[in-house]
């Protein structure tokens, strides 16, 4: 393992917007508003780049929103498929390292110092990720990689939408010095008021200070702010083991409606769930088949078992029922996929009630 820390940082773009772009391809191009209804006290979650156009930010008031941008269009959080796209993200980033650390549905941090022994090494890891990411579910992530966190986060703000920025250790000193206050990690709006009452508008600026007077003005906050300042942030990527569910899918080369092609290609995503749990050790309780048809509309389907599966076999025998409910023979499809939930490692039985396929609701679009 190399010495030298090699950090990334992954900022998934304008996630909620992009996914209901994704999912609805009636939005696509459009400024689109995710949150609650703006003739009500509805406020924005979160709104794609075309809305940004117009000013409009997260946590801004619906009807403030719609002034901005009357030809907006709104829709309701779908939360449980911002999580669906998030699980398989975060799934992606531990097929390169298991020292993952979600901030959020949309970002990580990934530590990737090991087997890396260079900064363009690393740099081509977080292209292949970016890249896998893309392929397998049609979003786009921009990156940024530094030798710590701080610096790692910093990155991956300056070349948005879909890129990817280094900072090496050689530049971090003057990338710092002229980095404004408000990009700072942690630098929230009211501590950036007080910055610049203290003529701080700089990283150079926040320099004049000994670690003494920045935690005399913001407390334990100070010797973190002393500390960035130098381009010293020691803290490690915090590893989160927790799996709530394994799955895979794939985007076909092509659209298909044959359902023996089909079949064969459940049969293969099978056969990469049973690997992945062996791996891991665990079962699951709920089987997700999940459809993507050839105009972008999606709909899952699931079954929960009290027993739980355990191998390839055992999805395929539910599958072909799962399958049946869906519109897959008579409407061409785009993408399949396969998912366990409901973990339990392999020498546990969880009772869980039998329950019969449902779908995800489809986005609901406000008036």
């Amino acid at each position: 393992m190399s010495e030298d820390r090699y950090i990334l940082h992954i900022d998934m773009d304008a996630f909620f917007a992009s996914v209901e772009q994704l999912d609805n391809p009636k939005y696509a191009g459009r400024p689109l508003i995710v949150g609650g209804n703006p003739e009500g006290r509805g406020v924005v979650a979160a709104c794609s780049y075309e809305a940004r156009k117009y000013t409009i930010h997260s946590a801004m008031s619906g009807a403030r929103a719609l002034r901005l941008c009357p030809h907006a269009v709104f829709v309701r959080p779908r939360i449980a498929r911002y999580r669906e796209v998030s699980t398989h993200i975060m799934e992606i980033f531990r097929r390169y390292t298991e020292c993952v650390e979600p901030l959020s549905l949309d970002e990580a941090f990934l530590d990737i110092s090991e087997d890396h022994h260079s900064m363009s090494e690393a740099a081509q890891t977080a292209e292949e990720i970016r890249r896998a990411i893309f392929e397998e579910t049609g979003l786009t992530g921009s990156a940024g990689i530094s030798y710590n966190k701080f610096l790692a986060k910093t990155a991956s703000d300056l070349n948005k939408p879909d890129g990817l920025s280094v900072i090496t250790k050689e530049e971090a000193k003057d990338f710092i010095a002229s980095l404004a206050i408000g990009k700072f990690f942690g630098v929230g709006r009211v501590t950036e008021k007080k910055m610049h009452k203290l003529g701080v508008r700089t990283g150079k600026d926040l320099l004049r200070f000994d670690q003494d007077e920045l935690i005399s003005l913001f407390g334990k906050a100070g010797a973190y702010f002393h500390a960035i300042a130098r381009g010293r942030d020691d803290r490690p990527v915090q590893i989160s083991r927790t799996r709530k569910s394994i799955g895979t899918e794939t985007t076909l080369p092509s659209d298909i409606t044959d359902l023996s092609q089909i079949e064969e290609i459940i049969n293969t995503l099978a056969q990469k769930v049973e690997k992945a749990m062996h791996n891991k050790g665990v079962a699951g309780h709920t089987l997700t088949l999940k459809v993507r048809y050839h105009d972008f509309s999606t709909v899952t389907r699931s079954l929960s078992l009290s027993d739980p599966i355990q191998n390839a076999e055992e999805i395929l025998q539910h599958t072909p029922h799962l399958l049946r409910t869906t519109d897959a023979g008579t409407i061409k499809l785009r993408l399949l996929g396969i998912t366990l939930s409901n973990l339990s490692t392999n020498d546990q039985k969880k009772p869980v009630q039998l329950q019969l396929p449902f779908a995800n609701s489809e986005t609901d679009e406000l008036e």
